[in-house]
């Protein structure tokens, strides 16, 4: 794991910074600047957004006594995508653009789920 992080940490700054320079010498300096602040802004009213309808979501299914292990997965891969979109760079805007719409969202935490291990704890008796 840590080796993936590192090399996370180390590859997407270089890629990122690559992207700026490409885009900033297609576009100019100052739309550059201008679509890294717009989709930081947007990214943040779609994260509200897609936010209020999971939590809204999560409340239908626990007034129905259900559990709603997707939908606090996917709350928190809003949050993900929240964190992505606010980070500048062209690279995590498209990343957290994607976990945004609904249904990559819905395929990436079935996907999560199906590899998660979940132990029980036995109760009394």
């Amino acid at each position: 794991m840590f080796p993936i992080l590192l090399l996370l940490f180390i590859f997407v700054p270089i890629i990122e910074i690559a992207l700026f320079i490409q885009v900033g010498d297609l576009l100019g300096l100052w739309t550059t600047i201008g679509l890294v602040l717009i989709t930081a802004f947007v990214g943040a009213s779609l994260v509200r957004s897609q936010g209020l309808q999971t939590l809204r979501t999560v409340q239908g299914r626990l007034n129905q006594g259900e559990l709603p292990a997707q939908e606090i997965f996917e709350g928190v891969m809003l949050a993900v995508a929240g964190v992505l979109l606010l980070t500048p760079g062209f690279m995590t805007d498209a990343f957290g653009m994607l976990v945004l719409l609904p249904a990559p969202r819905g395929i990436i935490a079935k996907y999560l789920m199906s590899k998660m291990v979940v132990k029980s704890v036995g109760g009394a008796g």
